[in-house]
């Protein structure tokens, strides 16, 4: 499984976001997708940045609930040991 944050350069929620994932150890498990590069994503996500998903290492589909901002770390532990994670 992979972490996804959902971003954009310049978004200082954005960054803080990756900050509290570095924190609790798992920026490893992280890949930051900027939506500026991407029409549907930047429809999408446009006004609700940051946001997390899980999506399988293979095709990258999102298969579990995006936690959307704001969030710290305890919504993030809760998040991830809700999707089997944590």
């Amino acid at each position: 499984m992979l972490i996804t944050l959902y971003s954009t350069q310049g978004c200082h929620l954005c960054e803080q976001a990756y900050s509290l994932l570095v924190e609790m150890g798992v920026q490893h498990q992280v890949s930051i997708v900027d939506i500026a590069f991407d029409d549907a994503l930047f429809s999408r996500y446009g006004v609700t940045i940051p946001v997390l998903s899980i999506s399988n290492h293979d095709d990258h589909t999102i298969s579990k609930p995006e936690l959307h901002w704001p969030f710290d770390r305890n919504r993030i532990a809760a998040w991830l040991i809700t999707n089997e994670l944590g």
